[in-house]
């Protein structure tokens, strides 16, 4: 175990997942969990400036260089090693500025951000009454370093993430019989994208059962735009809202691997990050996934098969799917929807 948490209350301040923060040396990261230890923000180095870099900033016109993860690790063992945990611990008094994705949809409603897409899908949602105030949008449109090529990753907060993803279900089906001239239309994946996302998720799931999990989700979608426009990927994630924010994540000791068939008893963080389900086994008590190929992977009452770490926390035990970036040989599949 790298640390212990000993918060018990969340801090107002301290930002959340899916913000992002800049450091003084203009370093971007991502942040990757709700609660924090004394040693710094829990988070992943995302963007780092450069001269030739590929990404330019909206906002200064300077140029950023975008780090994968693994690259990221590399990044800051050059000069930020003790920042370096299971992931990064960055001292809250290096925090410059951070970034909402709320004040993200804040900027693209009053234009000061141009993302057509985008402005679109928040209209979507707000005519299907989700709450401004529970919209959010991250990734690399946060920071305003989007280009041509970038997806919306777009969050909602809270149990309007529920109505969110049941409101894109009927906008798929009723977009469906727009005009060919509509200059936006929300649609399910076609084959080409399902094996994009196939292929960056890197899953040890055949394409097949891959698929199967991930159309019943029904959290991505396309914005088909006319006139020759390029059409934008996007999905739902999962934020918790405040009032479901109550403990941190209790590490424990990482033991062996294994694989497990197990009943789940409660899916209702399965969206979350880590998507958390709570099983009835005779030896675990529930499953992390920290991969987000496996959040939403099962329903409340289903027969799942899994293998990760066991990680052994008092006289609790927890399988964790994830325990590296690309997690081969670490899985979760639903017997039961793969039965029917």
């Amino acid at each position: 175990m790298a640390y212990s948490v000993s918060v018990q209350k969340k801090s107002t301040v301290d930002p959340i997942l899916r913000d992002f923060f800049i450091t003084k040396e203009g370093w971007i990261f991502s942040v990757s969990d709700y609660f924090h230890p004394a040693e710094g923000i829990r988070s992943i180095l995302r963007y780092v400036p450069d001269p030739n870099g590929e990404r330019v900033s909206k906002e200064d016109q300077k140029s950023y260089h975008k780090l994968d993860f693994n690259e990221s690790f590399q990044y800051l063992k050059k000069s930020h090693k003790e920042w370096i945990f299971e992931v990064c611990l960055v001292p809250r008094d290096e925090i410059v500025r951070v970034l909402k994705p709320n004040d993200a949809v804040s900027d693209i409603l009053s234009k000061k951000h141009s993302f057509p897409a985008a402005f679109e899908l928040i209209h979507r949602f707000k005519d299907a009454c989700i709450p401004v105030s529970s919209m959010g949008i991250s990734g690399s449109i946060l920071p305003g370093l989007d280009d041509d090529s970038s997806d919306i990753d777009f969050v909602v907060y809270g149990n309007d993430w529920f109505l969110a993803k049941e409101s894109l279900k009927r906008m798929k089906e009723t977009d469906v019989s727009k005009p060919e001239t509509a200059d936006f239309k929300i649609s399910k994946l076609d084959d080409a994208m399902w094996h994009t996302v196939y292929n960056k998720r890197k899953s040890p799931l055949s394409f097949e059962d891959f698929f199967e999990h991930e159309i019943r989700k029904g959290n991505r979608g396309m914005i088909l735009r006319n006139g020759g426009q390029r059409n934008v990927y996007f999905d739902l994630l999962f934020v918790r809202s405040f009032d479901q924010i109550h403990f941190p994540i209790l590490r424990g000791i990482d033991t062996f691997k294994t694989e497990i068939e197990a009943i789940v008893t409660d899916a209702s963080f399965s969206f979350d990050n880590p998507a958390i389900y709570l099983i009835e086994h005779e030896e675990i008590d529930e499953i992390y996934s920290y991969t987000h190929t496996y959040a939403g992977q099962a329903l409340e009452g289903e027969t799942v098969r899994a293998r990760g770490v066991v990680e052994v926390i008092g006289d609790k035990k927890r399988l964790v799917i994830g325990t590296s970036r690309e997690a081969q040989d670490e899985w979760m599949i639903s017997l039961t929807l793969l039965e029917k």
